[in-house]
């Protein structure tokens, strides 16, 4: 970028290009093999080269990336601001309005109502007040804002690759055992 101040992913967007190289070699040696019979034919040739290319190209994204790693330096405050914007938390309103009794196509079309809502206001659903849900929904009381706080969204997420603290942990421990044994 023209901009000193300004950082962009160079190897994030080259790796993520690199992605369509691998994934045409893949379909190449899939179209190459298919339908061939149980044995050596001389069709299988044509597998060596788009093999060892694509292994290159994996070996060489994954060093690219440990060097990205190394030095990467996330903006805390930024990812947050950012995660508000987008309404991440309405699937957790619709969540909140279902532990309260209400049926989810019911809390769908609240939470539809909420967000034209704050399209319209310009508002965030954590900037909203209690008497504006109240105005949308009698059943939201005070502890909607417990229910859609960033925080609660995300470590509520527990499965396996979810972004929830303990779902993370167990992914990183399930890893380092991983690279332990190799």
């Amino acid at each position: 970028s023209i901009m000193p101040q300004k950082k962009n992913p160079d190897i994030a967007e080259l790796v993520r290009g690199k992605t369509g190289r691998v994934y045409g070699a893949l379909i190449s040696l899939l179209t190459t093999m298919k339908g061939l019979p149980l044995a050596y034919n001389k069709d299988m040739q044509e597998d060596k080269e788009l093999s060892f290319d694509a292994i290159h190209t994996v070996e060489q994204c994954i060093r690219l990336f440990d060097e990205m790693l190394k030095t990467i330096r996330f903006q805390k405050d930024h990812m947050e601001q950012s995660a508000k914007g987008g309404f991440t938390n309405a699937t957790d309103a619709a969540d909140y309005l279902v532990l309260k009794g209400v049926p989810f196509r019911d809390a769908h079309g609240i939470v539809g109502q909420l967000v034209l809502f704050c399209i319209d206001q310009h508002k965030t659903l954590d900037e909203m007040t209690l008497n504006e849900y109240q105005a949308i929904s009698p059943v939201f009381e005070e502890d909607i804002y417990e229910a859609i706080s960033l925080k609660t969204c995300v470590e509520k997420r527990l499965t396996i690759g979810a972004p929830g603290i303990a779902a993370m942990e167990q992914v990183i421990e399930l890893y380092q055992t991983y690279l332990e044994e190799d």
